[in-house]
C-alpha cells in the first residue's frame, strides 16, 4: 500500500500526558520538502463487545461528559496503564460494565478509531452464549444502565441517531458485513 515514506518525522514533543493518554506535537517534513506539524493523540487500543442472544443485542448507556450526553453503545472500555490481551480484555470489559460473561468470543476484526489524529484502535468481539452474573463497574461508569434490544429496534436506533458512537456502528456494520447477525 505504501510507496515510500510520504512523511518524516524530524522532532517530536509530548505537550500533554495522563493516564489514559498522551498528546505529542510532531514537526514533520512532507516527501515534497514542505514542513508541517501534526498533533497525535496516543492512547491504548480498546474493545468493542457485541453481546447477542437470542435474537437481542446488550447495550450500555452512559453521560459522555466530551460532548455532554447520554447515549446507547455497545461494551467497550480500554485499560489505563497496562497493555491487555484483546480477548481478555473484552472479556472484562463485557463482565463491569453488564455482568455477563461469555462462553463464546469471536474476534471480528480491528479498526482504527480516528487515525487522522489518534494512534488508538478497537478489536471488535461477537459474545454469544451468555450467563448473566453482577456487574464490576468503575467510577467512571456511575450511572451506567444496561439493556438488551431486539436487533431491529437496534439497527432503528441508528438509523434515527440514537446511536451516536462510531465503534458501535462500525462494530454492527462489519458484523453484517460478515453475516455473524
Amino acid at each position: 500500500m505504501s510507496h515510500g515514506i510520504e512523511v518524516r518525522q524530524e522532532s517530536s514533543a509530548v505537550v500533554y500526558r495522563n493516564k489514559w493518554m498522551t498528546v505529542r506535537e510532531d514537526r514533520i517534513l512532507r516527501c515534497d520538502g514542505s514542513q508541517g506539524l501534526y498533533g497525535v493523540v496516543e492512547k491504548r487500543d480498546f474493545a468493542v463487545i457485541a453481546a447477542v442472544e437470542d435474537g437481542h443485542i446488550h447495550l450500555v448507556e452512559q453521560y459522555r461528559y466530551p460532548v455532554g450526553a447520554r447515549y446507547w453503545e455497545m461494551p467497550q472500555g480500554a485499560w489505563e496503564e497496562v497493555e491487555a490481551d484483546p480477548l481478555e480484555l473484552a472479556a472484562a470489559e463485557l463482565r463491569e460494565e453488564t455482568g455477563l460473561a461469555a462462553a463464546s468470543m469471536i474476534h471480528v476484526g480491528r479498526l482504527f478509531e480516528a487515525y487522522g489524529f489518534a494512534t488508538q484502535a478497537f478489536n471488535i468481539f461477537l459474545a454469544t452464549r451468555l450467563t448473566q452474573g453482577e456487574s464490576e463497574r468503575e467510577p467512571e461508569e456511575i450511572g451506567m444502565v444496561t439493556r438488551s434490544f431486539p436487533l431491529a429496534e437496534f439497527e432503528a436506533m441508528i438509523a434515527e441517531g440514537l446511536v451516536m458512537d462510531a465503534a458501535t456502528v462500525a462494530a454492527f456494520g462489519l458484523l453484517k458485513l460478515k453475516k455473524l447477525l
